[in-house]
């Protein structure tokens, strides 16, 4: 091999070996960039449309009385994830949501609101499988949501616009039950009644550990998002 030769090998040696680590390296960093999807927006009241059927009613509502969940209702997570020092957000939902609400003289006395924790899905599949083996969902296969102190949801009976609440209570995931709190929007809707909000979880309170895989890091510390649709 000439001279010549050697340093043209040598040349190319060097570009694939960089272009190698470039994928190697880069590569999440183009998935976080340019591939990932943008993380949905928090789950929120619906917006009233100009319909008259879509206005959120006038006059009194006769809120006493128990609730369902209905079609509609959605709930799942939002975690933080750095992906090769990029940050994105994971966003897992499902429409896997069951429950009840109970209201007493304008009183919320019970509440119970089921997920089927093994039907949350994102847009990664294997992250989905990750997240179903670290719930141990065959074993637990609902997160649930039980109301623990009365709220004053009285307002509502006559409110036309949302009316913000709080709602403490009990989260069971991954078979750990914690004390949680719900910070919740409620407005009256053609059909019945809308709930939005969010319940801040950290992982570690439910004996969960954040996957740390050196180029993708978990954040410890998220939410629970929920919209119900509740109807009679």
């Amino acid at each position: 091999m000439s001279e010549a030769q050697r340093r043209h090998w040598l040349v190319w040696t060097v570009v694939g070996v960089l272009v190698a680590v470039a994928l190697v390296v880069g590569a999440p960093w183009v998935y976080a960039r340019f591939i990932a999807r943008e993380a949905p927006d928090p789950l929120a009241l619906s917006t009233p449309t100009t319909s008259a059927e879509a206005q959120i009613p006038t006059g009194r509502l006769e809120i006493d009385g128990t609730w369902s969940v209905g079609e509609g209702s959605e709930a799942g997570y939002r975690l933080g994830e750095v992906l090769s020092g990029q940050q994105t957000t994971v966003v897992g939902r499902t429409e896997g949501v069951t429950g009840t609400v109970v209201v007493n003289g304008g009183m919320l006395d019970e509440a119970t609101i089921v997920v089927d924790a093994g039907s949350i899905s994102t847009d990664a599949g294997a992250r989905d499988a990750y997240f179903r083996r670290a719930l141990d969902t065959s074993s637990f296969p609902e997160a649930r949501f039980e109301l623990t102190e009365p709220v004053d949801i009285s307002a509502l009976g006559q409110a036309d616009v949302p009316l913000s609440v709080t709602a403490v209570g009990t989260l069971t995931l991954h078979g750990v039950p914690q004390p949680a709190t719900a910070v919740l929007d409620v407005q009256r809707t053609a059909g019945g009644v809308e709930v939005a909000g969010q319940i801040p979880i950290t992982l570690t309170d439910f004996g969960l550990t954040a996957p740390d895989l050196g180029w993708v890091v978990v954040e410890s510390t998220g939410a629970i998002e929920v919209r119900l649709v509740l109807g009679r």
